[in-house]
């Protein structure tokens, strides 16, 4: 339908700005009056420089400056370093700081304390005795005093285990 149109439009759709052809005179001749002014800008061009741009260019870029390159890590502070930490390590793995304790050094209450909280039997006390610790001599001959046997019944038992119904 919109085709069936097309040959009787009577308007284009553009418009001319108003005075547009009245200042357009004064528009053209001011372009023309810049441009006669600008052929003389101000700036001169050595001679030949264009011809002697491109070398000018390579030589610079070509000419190499050796710089001095200090290294982050020398191998000498390495060596150092290294050195170092091998020797802490090894005065870690040494034990030289570790006291070893001995058996002259262990209170009976620590032993006893240790057997009672581990749960520690009597199969696995009696494996650590050699038989030679399990003569009978050795039990005839042990004197106990009374004073000892009072002091451990006054602090291991309790008078409720002591009295019988």
């Amino acid at each position: 339908m919109k085709h069936n149109k097309l040959h009787n439009i009577e308007e284009t759709g553009f418009k001319v700005p108003d005075d547009y052809f009245n200042a357009l005179e004064d528009v053209i001749l001011s372009d023309i009056k810049l441009k006669k002014m600008s052929s003389n800008s101000g700036f001169k061009l050595p001679e030949d420089y264009f011809n002697t741009l491109e070398n000018a260019i390579i030589d610079k870029v070509s000419t190499k400056t050796s710089t001095k390159v200090i290294p982050l890590f020398r191998k000498r502070t390495l060596i150092y370093i290294s050195g170092i930490a091998a020797t802490v390590l090894l005065l870690f793995n040494l034990s030289i700081f570790e006291n070893k304790p001995t058996f002259n050094s262990l209170d009976f209450e620590t032993v006893e304390n240790y057997i009672m909280n581990e749960n520690i039997g009597s199969y696995e006390i009696a494996a650590l005795l050699s038989e030679e610790d399990l003569l009978e001599e050795n039990f005839i001959d042990y004197q106990v005093e009374e004073e000892t046997v009072e002091i451990y019944i006054l602090d291991n038992i309790d008078v409720e285990d002591i009295i019988i119904e």
